[in-house]
């Protein structure tokens, strides 16, 4: 075994078949780890994808968003039965030790050069342990070493008003403003919400924003996005609802269905939040309270959370 920093791989292998990985982060939630991979070869991943979902038990759901593949699993080790074309690359081991998370990626011919090098060379990669290299018809295999970072998950709504302003914008703007000051934000969903709410200002949307954190750097990202929603914000009941891990529990899915179906009120949204640990914020005002929550339970599902059922 030999263990390798991503500028030990860059130096060593700069051969034709090596296509680095962009970025590798790691995600934990207990015992579910989730797993973004940034890659410039975008449709061509959809092998990848579809190689890790049924060569791998430990992968739950694994697929492809623009040039991000997303692999979901369990912590634990479960042997693969590589075969060529059928069952050719898949992960055989997750464990998280202290604050790293260690991945072993297996794979035959290329994709054992995407489980070592090609991953290896990433950002968000501390370094791997090769144990085999792999290439032309050989196994590769190399343990992938990460930090042990927490999802978060905000939900914001009530930014505009009547005449002015669009939630969906303001909110990714905050997100690559954030990006620029060194958080790792990965994606933005917007939820339709009840669209014949009197109160709505024109499309009735809600938004939420992920983002990949370090337990300790996760207050200060709450604070920033309330700092720049002051800042920012039309409205006065503008609100954010925060969560922290990658589950989303059944109650809360259910509370989102029910706010794109009909109305809901406050008082709920903040009964609902407190029963699943959920942080609601008044940034400006109360309101935004009941579609920041709505977001949190279909950020998940992002086709799920567009459609109008009324």
């Amino acid at each position: 075994m030999e263990i390798l920093k991503p500028e030990d791989l860059k130096k060593r292998y700069d051969d034709p078949w090596i296509a680095p990985y962009k970025k590798v982060l790691t995600m934990v939630d207990n015992d579910t780890v989730e797993i973004v991979e940034y890659h410039s070869c975008i449709s061509g991943s959809h092998w990848l994808v579809n190689q890790y979902k049924h060569s791998s038990p430990l992968i739950k759901k694994a697929y492809r968003d623009g040039n991000k593949h997303v692999f979901i699993g369990k912590i634990g080790k479960s042997p693969l039965d590589l075969k060529a074309s059928y069952n050719a690359a898949g992960i055989e081991e997750i464990q998280v030790d202290g604050d790293e998370v260690k991945v072993t990626h297996a794979g035959l011919a290329g994709a054992g050069v995407g489980a070592a090098m090609c991953r290896g060379m990433g950002d968000g990669v501390k370094y791997i342990q090769l144990l085999k290299e792999g290439g032309g018809s050989k196994l590769g295999k190399a343990v992938v070493v990460t930090p042990k970072l927490e999802k978060v998950v905000i939900g914001i709504d009530d930014t505009d008003i009547k005449d002015k302003g669009a939630t969906w914008t303001m909110a990714h703007n905050i997100g690559e403003e954030l990006k620029e000051e060194g958080f790792e934000y990965l994606d933005h969903v917007i939820c339709q919400l009840y669209p014949k709410n009197p109160h709505k200002t024109q499309n009735c949307v809600s938004i939420a924003l992920t983002f990949a954190v370090k337990e300790e750097d996760k207050d200060r990202l709450i604070n920033r996005i309330v700092e720049l929603l002051k800042r920012d914000t039309l409205s006065n009941e503008t609100s954010i609802a925060v969560k922290t891990g990658i589950e989303i529990p059944e109650k809360l899915r259910e509370y989102a269905h029910k706010t794109k179906t009909g109305m809901m009120d406050v008082e709920t949204s903040e009964k609902i939040a407190d029963e699943l640990g959920i942080d609601l914020i008044a940034v400006t005002g109360d309101h935004g309270k009941i579609g920041a929550l709505a977001a949190l339970g279909l950020y998940d599902d992002p086709d799920e959370a567009v459609k109008i059922y009324n």
